[in-house]
């Protein structure tokens, strides 16, 4: 099922705050449809890719070597609308693509195991017609980033992991430390059938909003940035797509697939990689995330945001961009 694409209502950006855009109009609202959420008028352009199956929708600006950014839950591509217009001036092409199941992408009946889902985006890159591409990943999306450039090595230049370890990191952590479990509760929640998709649209997804402001740091977001989520949550079956992968990330961990996934996982990270973490994240402790660059077989980067929560490339959004733009720049990016 995809969301029919209609035109979003006209938008400009903000002269105050550079590289944005305002919010895009709620769904029900006069004239407005769901696609205007998740298709919003800014310095980017909307267009759909086919890949492994399916269709996806992206939004991208800018010419050069690719960078393809990856969102997490509970978002869409729109996350990164900070990021991209500093990475197009920047002199990159910047591409933020709504994951399987999200936003303005197809909402399939299966293929949300991490394996899959990280072929849709190594495919969306050969759809666009580069030869490899830059993946910044946030949360879910960096889950699959590391597991993309593992998978599919030729085709991942480099890697920007934000706020989420090394899939075999994240593994050992939710069943041998307790802090880390009790952190990630919401996951072991998702695990029920059909309740957490309720609660997550409940009064307008009311509860996306609550885990947006209690996961973030000190810089809480706007009451119409936490609205977007809400909106763009609310779109039908997104929150039962958004889900599924957590429910195989957890029930797979006994079965046999999921021990195959990850033995596969061993297999070290061999592009330079960028692992970008706020100090006060309430989702994924520091303790969890660092330590994965032994899986990096290749130059790898730790850098640690004093201050902020799980989302830095929100909260932060012109540090975290000078970090990955002076990054990717970087023709020799130091261990």
């Amino acid at each position: 099922m995809t969301v029919p694409e209609t035109p979003a209502a006209p938008a400009s950006p903000d002269p105050d705050r550079p590289g944005t855009s305002p919010a895009p109009p709620a769904p029900g609202a006069p004239g407005v449809s769901s696609a205007a959420v998740v298709r919003p008028d800014g310095p980017w352009t909307h267009r759909e890719v086919a890949a492994n199956g399916a269709r996806f929708h992206i939004a991208e600006m800018g010419e050069g070597p690719l960078v393809l950014l990856l969102h997490g839950f509970p978002q869409f591509w729109w996350t990164w609308r900070h990021q991209m217009p500093a990475l197009a001036e920047a002199g990159f092409r910047a591409v933020a693509m709504d994951l399987r199941g999200v936003g303005g992408s197809d909402r399939t009946p299966r293929g949300y195991d991490p394996a899959n889902l990280a072929l849709d985006i190594t495919g969306v890159v050969r759809s666009l017609g580069e030869p490899d591409a830059a993946l910044v990943g946030h949360d879910l999306g960096g889950y699959l980033a590391w597991t993309a450039a593992v998978m599919r090595p030729k085709l991942v230049r480099r890697l920007a992991v934000s706020s989420m370890p090394h899939p075999r990191r994240w593994r050992s952590a939710m069943l041998a430390d307790v802090k880390q479990s009790a952190a990630g509760s919401h996951i072991w929640g998702f695990q029920r059938p059909w309740l957490p998709e309720r609660r997550l649209v409940a009064d307008d997804a009311a509860l996306v909003g609550r885990l947006i402001r209690d996961w973030s740091g000190p810089r809480l977001p706007d009451d119409e940035v936490v609205e977007v989520y809400r909106r763009a949550m609310s779109i039908p079956s997104t929150a039962h797509c958004s889900i599924e992968p957590y429910r195989w990330m957890v029930r797979s961990m006994a079965r046999p697939d999921g021990i195959q996934f990850n033995r596969r996982m061993k297999r070290p990270v061999r592009v330079p990689t960028l692992h970008l973490h706020g100090s006060l994240d309430p989702v994924m402790r520091t303790r969890s995330a660092a330590g994965s660059g032994e899986y990096v077989e290749a130059p790898y980067r730790w850098r640690l945001f004093d201050g902020l929560g799980h989302f830095p490339h929100e909260e932060d959004p012109a540090a975290f961009s000078a970090e990955l733009i002076s990054w990717l720049k970087d023709p020799e990016p130091d261990r």
